[in-house]
Parts: C-alpha cells; sequence; structure tokens
C-alpha cells in the first residue's frame, strides 16, 4: 500500500516546498489517510480505470486513487505544487509514479485530454466547484462518474430534488447529465487549515440526456432565466427570453405549464420541453 499523508507529513511536505493553502485557489489540504481511502471507495475506482484529479494540491488523494490501481491525471493550478507532485508520488508509492500525469493549468481552460478520462475524484476548490463539474461533464462525455468532496451547501443544492427549498441552477444543470446524491458527510478535521463550513461527499452517475430536440444550451438558458427571479412566475420569469410576457406564456402552455408556475417546481424534463416550444414559435416567427 502507498504511504498516505498524515498531518505531519503535509506541514512537512509545505513547508520543504514553501507552500502554504492560499485563500486565492481555495486550499485546504486533507490530511487524514482514511477520509482519501473513504473517498476512493465509494467512487467505486478500480485498476485500470482513468481517474481525473481536480486540485491535487500536496497529493493525499492522488496517493490513494494510484494505490488503487487508477491512472490519474491531475490538474493543478499552482505551479508550485504542480511541478512538485510527481516527486511527491515517487518518494511514496514508486511503483505507482508511471500511472501519474500531471498538468499544470486551470481546470476551467481544459478541454481535451490524453486518453479518455472515466471518472472525476476530486477535493475541489469551495469556489469553482460548481463550475468546474459541469464543465467537465460537457467536455468529456467518457467520464461515467464523478465523485467529489465540496461545501455541504453545495451538496445539498446539487443533489436537491425539484420542490425542495435549495432546487436551483446547479441541481437542474447537474440532472441534465447525471443522477445525484449525498454520499456522506466529511469532519472539519481532516483538513488542513480547518475550514469554516462543513464538507460532503457528491456522487454523480452518468444517465442518458433527456430526451429532446432542444439543444443543451438553450435548455440551459432556460433554467439560468427561471431561477434568475426565483420570485416570479415562470410568465415573468422567461419574458425577456421569449421576447414578451404574452410570448413567454405561450411557449409555457404550448409545454403543458402553467405560466405562474415557478421554475423550483420543474424538473430537467420540463425546462427541456420549454426550451423547444421557444425554439418552435422562433421558428414560426
Amino acid at each position: 500500500m502507498a504511504a498516505l499523508l498524515g498531518p505531519a507529513e503535509v506541514r512537512t511536505l509545505a513547508a520543504s516546498l514553501g507552500a502554504a493553502p492560499t485563500k486565492k485557489w481555495g486550499q485546504n489540504f486533507v490530511v487524514d489517510a482514511g477520509t482519501v481511502r473513504r473517498i476512493v471507495r465509494i467512487a467505486g475506482v478500480k485498476p485500470g480505470d482513468h481517474v481525473v484529479e481536480v486540485g491535487p494540491g500536496l497529493g493525499s488523494l492522488t496517493l490513494a486513487l494510484l494505490e488503487a490501481g487508477a491512472r490519474v491525471t491531475a490538474i493543478e493550478i499552482d505551479p508550485t505544487l504542480a511541478q512538485a507532485l510527481p516527486a511527491t508520488v515517487a518518494a511514496r508509492a514508486p511503483a505507482d509514479v508511471g500511472r501519474l500525469t500531471t498538468i499544470q493549468a486551470d481546470a476551467m481552460t481544459v478541454i481535451a485530454l490524453e486518453g479518455e478520462p472515466t471518472l472525476l475524484v476530486a477535493n475541489l476548490p469551495y469556489n469553482v466547484s460548481v463550475p468546474v463539474i459541469l464543465r467537465f461533464l460537457e467536455f468529456f462525455p467518457s467520464l461515467h462518474t464523478v465523485l467529489v468532496m465540496v461545501q455541504s451547501e453545495v451538496a445539498d443544492r446539487l443533489a436537491a430534488p425539484p420542490g425542495s427549498r435549495t432546487y436551483g441552477i446547479p441541481s437542474a444543470k447537474a440532472a441534465w447529465y447525471c443522477t445525484v446524491r449525498r454520499a456522506g458527510d466529511v469532519g472539519r478535521s481532516v483538513f488542513w487549515p480547518v475550514p469554516r463550513v462543513d464538507s460532503a461527499l457528491v456522487l454523480m452517475e452518468r444517465r442518458e440526456v433527456p430526451l429532446t430536440t432542444a439543444a443543451r444550451r438553450d435548455v440551459f438558458a432556460v433554467i439560468d432565466a427561471a431561477f434568475g427571479q426565483r420570485r416570479k412566475g415562470l410568465r415573468g420569469a422567461l419574458a425577456s427570453l421569449a421576447g414578451s410576457p404574452a410570448a413567454s406564456e405561450s411557449a409555457l402552455r404550448e409545454a403543458g405549464i402553467e405560466p405562474l408556475t415557478r421554475g423550483e417546481q420543474l424538473d430537467v424534463a420540463a425546462f427541456a420541453r420549454i426550451a423547444e416550444a421557444l425554439e418552435r414559435a422562433r421558428v414560426a416567427s
């Protein structure tokens, strides 16, 4: 088994690199071996899987992924940490270093990887967690599983069903790609520095996108508009997108939705029906 990183090893490694966790990049390093092995287990990582990891930091989770037999592509924005990661793996798991590829980049700029990743497993920086998840699901259709550690409130929003208090843009857009559920809580003490917020695991499993003639971008535009003014009924919230309140009402009725319905009451399939109706109206005009 790999020599995983504990609290003392994380601090020693960071000191040797002259590195410290920064708020700029949302860095909170995991210092508990049990937590990273739990993440790998819940994700179902198997030997031969190609895992993309965003924000590996000092390598706590990276070592656990390699220990499970995965091939890991680690994307790290911090140049110091990106440069150090291969050396850390070589020192602590020399037999595994050949299965690691490190890319120094902002994950929000990555549009291609060598080979097709099958899983995204990461302790994501809280400030970019939802955009990163949605971007990778869009650009890498080979991903069948996403297991991420995020702020607990973000986990609630991603996994929320229609009609719930926390259902919103992240929930609806994630549902376009995946079935989503919370997969457990994570205590604050497993991080350095200790965050001021609670964390949770979210498991997302790819499914077929809704059967629709509407393009994803058009469905997402409807979702954005519907939740942009949460207190409004959809007739008003979609007026700008449709061209007028009357056009919005017409499209909603065609989609089988009452005009005063609010966005939080609809599932992603309903948003797709609205996008279809709006597109038919555009073509007719």
